[in-house]
């Protein structure tokens, strides 16, 4: 089986709260630990841009569970290839808060003040969330 990692970014349809942002993950962390999925999501009210990857028929199969998810719409994959390594080994789903550091960092990779991943390439997208899990790793946001 190869190894995938699969980009993609959407739009929220309605306000997620912390709450239910919470239940999200905790749910995303079971599922992926249990499928040997890792990853790393960013959400910023508006948008989500989140990074999968584990083997390419369990994360075929979670992206078409994710298009179907009626708590966004727009989904678009940004990136999907084949990797010889995970750039997320080390969690189930990472998740990147909107911070005061992670604003700085994205205003690197954005064409505009606002984040909106649809402007953004896939190179972008993916060096964006390395940057911004290697923050989170030292625990600096």
């Amino acid at each position: 089986m190869h190894l995938t990692r699969i980009t993609y970014c959407s739009e929220i349809i309605k306000n997620i709260g912390s709450e239910e942002l919470s239940d999200i993950l905790e749910v995303s962390r079971r599922n992926n630990e249990k499928d040997s999925i890792t990853g790393v999501l960013l959400f910023n009210s508006n948008f989500f841009l989140q990074c999968l990857e584990g083997s390419r028929e369990v994360v075929n199969r979670l992206y078409s569970r994710i298009c179907c998810d009626k708590r966004h719409h727009n989904v678009q994959i940004v990136a999907y290839s084949e990797v010889s390594k995970r750039q997320f080994a080390d969690w189930d789903m990472a998740y990147l808060p909107w911070t005061e550091t992670t604003r700085k960092i994205i205003a690197q990779y954005s064409i505009g003040a606002e984040f909106n991943p649809y402007q953004m390439s896939a190179q972008s997208a993916i060096e964006l969330l390395d940057d911004l899990g290697r923050i989170l790793q030292k625990g600096d946001n």
